[in-house]
């Protein structure tokens, strides 16, 4: 068994309202670590986003002792109170590293093929690094779950095609238009789907912004973050006549923009191309418009078709995923088992050499000098071939194929002569 545990909440476990109360930030995740790794681990790494919390820390001594860990994490964000057991979830040994390399490669993220997640597994790694609260363990598994996570990404198309509305949006914008860089887009509203819908354009290199919104401060706040150009709500007519791209997300109870309103925009605009991302819930822009010649009319549900093939096709790359991640399990493992092989060994041999030595000393006093000395030969000789056939088949038996032997032989080995209690790693 791996020395090695996770406790966690996520998605999964607890509501959001539940789960902002334990999001920790770097200083109170550095704040974590330093106080408690003397007393409780001998490595940690907390990864705290906003849909997880995870702990994964070898423990000094056997796990569990004190306080459940996870009671340590309410009461360190002062959730005690809104927080139980059954919000959080716990993983030891391989099961704790198969969850990390799940985590890693987007499998278990609430958008599934998240590919945000394996910068935050980053950012978390280095900050314990940082802190030297990360050793030959966890320095193996999370380089092992970064490493699992760039595989996915590249021999799977697990996070391939727009799975969120707003991503959606910008993707297919993108298709329309091959350089977007030489594009402008219309923003008609400031609010948070037509705040990431821009942004996503804007991540593809969008070439100009122009914002439009009831409210003119909400605008020039969204300016501020984003850039780009605020005009006025009652400027949209004439704006019509340059954009590219319009995007609408605003409340409205009819449309604000009319078929009459696009043709007459497109004929100003010499017939070039117009992409109308219309995310408004009623539909902000009258979808007839989709008849006008060169204008490509997209309402919410023309991109919920989009994210549905995608996600099925996400869904479809799944067992390629999983694929990397056993082998990777199997790989990881292997290591871990080759780790305890050598001190197992070692410890064994220092167990039985120091029964023989004690025994030998007891009645050495019934030899003389020369029959001492062949004692000694004849006694060593013994341990040499009772422990000959056990070590060779320890060292023999660490590949692949006999991994859960071997590690049921180490563990049995230990149990047996008593060497769990100065359990060692080499370094």
């Amino acid at each position: 068994m791996i020395n090695l545990f996770c406790v966690g909440i996520n998605h999964r476990t607890a509501p959001v309202e539940v789960r902002e109360k334990l999001w920790f930030s770097v200083d109170e995740a550095k704040a974590l670590i330093s106080s408690t790794k003397q007393q409780k681990f001998s490595e940690a790494v907390l990864v705290s986003t906003c849909n997880r919390t995870e702990l994964y820390f070898v423990p000094k001594g056997q796990y569990p002792n004190g306080m459940p860990m996870w009671q340590t994490l309410s009461a360190l964000k002062h959730a005690s109170g809104i927080t139980g057991e059954e919000h959080f979830y716990h993983f030891a040994s391989h099961n704790a590293v198969r969850h990390l390399l799940r985590v890693s490669s987007g499998l278990d993220s609430l958008v599934l093929g998240d590919v945000q997640i394996l910068g935050q597994i980053k950012d978390s790694f280095k900050v314990s690094q940082e802190l030297s609260a990360t050793g030959v363990i966890l320095n193996r598994l999370f380089n092992k779950a970064l490493h699992v996570g760039k595989r996915v990404r590249t021999e799977t198309e697990l996070g391939e095609g727009a799975v969120s509305v707003s991503y959606a949006a910008a993707e297919l914008a993108s298709k329309i238009f091959e350089d977007l860089s030489k594009r402008s887009a219309l923003l008609i509203g400031a609010g948070e789907t037509g705040k990431l819908t821009t942004r996503h354009l804007l991540d593809k290199h969008l070439g100009k912004l122009v914002i439009a919104n009831r409210t003119r401060e909400r605008a020039d706040e969204l300016v501020a973050k984003l850039g780009g150009t605020v005009v006025d709500f009652s400027s949209l007519h004439s704006e019509l006549k340059t954009a590219d791209i319009v995007v609408s997300a605003v409340n409205a109870p009819n449309y604000i923009l009319s078929s009459l309103d696009i043709k007459q925009a497109m004929k100003l605009r010499g017939n070039r191309p117009l992409v109308i991302i219309d995310i408004g819930v009623p539909r902000n822009i009258d979808p007839a418009c989709n008849n006008i010649d060169n204008v490509f009319y997209h309402d919410i549900d023309a991109l919920s078709h989009i994210i549905d093939l995608n996600l099925a096709h996400r869904k479809a790359e799944i067992p390629k995923a999983q694929e990397i991640i056993f082998e990777e399990l199997i790989d990881f493992s292997n290591w871990y088992n080759s780790l305890q092989v050598t001190p197992t060994i070692q410890q064994l041999r220092e167990t039985v050499e120091a029964i023989r030595h004690a025994e030998v000393d007891k009645h050495k006093h019934h030899f003389s000098p020369d029959q001492l000395e062949e004692v000694e030969l004849l006694t060593n000789r013994i341990v040499n071939k009772i422990l000959h056939q056990p070590m060779v088949n320890l060292r023999n038996g660490s590949g692949s194929s006999e991994q859960e032997e071997t590690q049921h032989k180490l563990h049995l080995l230990r149990s047996l002569f008593g060497l769990d209690n100065k359990v060692t790693h080499e370094r």
